[in-house]
């Protein structure tokens, strides 16, 4: 029996390893748990010789719908501070360096990540995604880069890696827009590989490409992701540090606010850009 987790569950199936996002009752949105969690999982994947392909997928009715803002109010109290000195910026930017290791931990993963996507893959959920090295979805998918909508700049990953999946027109357009996309748009902008039926062709579909990967070598296949990453990861984390520090200068904002009233008041928020 393998180490159990607040916000996931981990099964080995050696030479598979599954991770699913389990909080089904709040839509796998992504409280401490969820952050805090990963890093530990795929160090322990990483390091487990039996393990060589990583499928992850959400339990309940969706992937994920993104962060849980009220639930992260405890890992962010920089955010509701008055005191918004020199400390407490440093502060958020340490907490923000944190979160953006969720999503690097699994890109920096030596074995290969299959993500298996169904329902919502919204703001953080597709953040951890694009982090993933082969995205599959169900039909039924959608997906949005949603933080702008909500008075936040994308800061945990999706805005250095789906330029490098989708495109820079692609990625300006989510980002802007903060706009749905639908399983077969994600498919036409490349943003998944394959589209499924339901979900329990999905987690097919995914299996059968991860037999496709265990049938070659395994340290040519993690040479391959090594050198694949060489790449772009220089630029990746250079780019990160920019976008934490850029983040936790503009938060909190009255928009920030007005977005979190207009949620607790279910209406659409009016920003004013202040």
């Amino acid at each position: 029996m393998g180490k159990e987790y607040e916000f996931y569950v981990v099964e080995k199936k050696p030479p598979l390893a599954y991770v699913y996002l389990n909080r089904p009752d709040k839509m796998n949105a992504m409280h401490p748990p969820a952050w805090w969690e990963m890093p530990e999982i795929f160090n322990d994947l990483d390091g487990d010789k039996d393990i060589r392909v990583i499928i992850i997928s959400g339990k309940g009715p969706c992937f994920s719908a993104g962060i849980d803002l009220p639930g992260m109010a405890t890992a962010l109290p920089e955010l509701l501070s008055q005191d918004q000195t020199g400390g407490v910026k440093i502060s958020l930017l340490q907490t923000i360096y944190k979160l953006q290791n969720t999503n690097t931990c699994i890109e920096r993963c030596r074995k290969p990540v299959i993500a298996a996507i169904h329902g919502y893959c919204i703001g953080a959920g597709l953040d951890m995604v694009t982090a993933c090295d082969i995205r599959l979805c169900t039909k039924d998918a959608q997906f949005s880069l949603r933080e702008a909508a909500v008075a936040f700049v994308a800061d945990v990953g999706v805005l250095q890696r789906l330029p490098l999946i989708c495109g820079q027109g692609v990625t300006r357009e989510l980002a802007f827009t903060a706009k749905f996309i639908s399983a077969q748009r994600a498919k036409e902008v490349l943003l998944v590989n394959e589209i499924y039926d339901d979900q329990d062709q999905l987690m097919k579909g995914a299996e059968a490409i991860a037999k496709e990967i265990l049938d070659n070598s395994p340290l040519a296949i993690e040479a391959t992701k090594n050198v694949l990453n060489f790449g772009i990861t220089g630029q990746i984390d250079d780019s990160l540090k920019y976008n934490a520090s850029i983040s936790a200068n503009i938060i909190p904002s009255a928009d920030l606010f007005e977005a979190a009233k207009a949620l607790m008041e279910k209406r659409k928020p009016v920003f004013t850009g202040k």
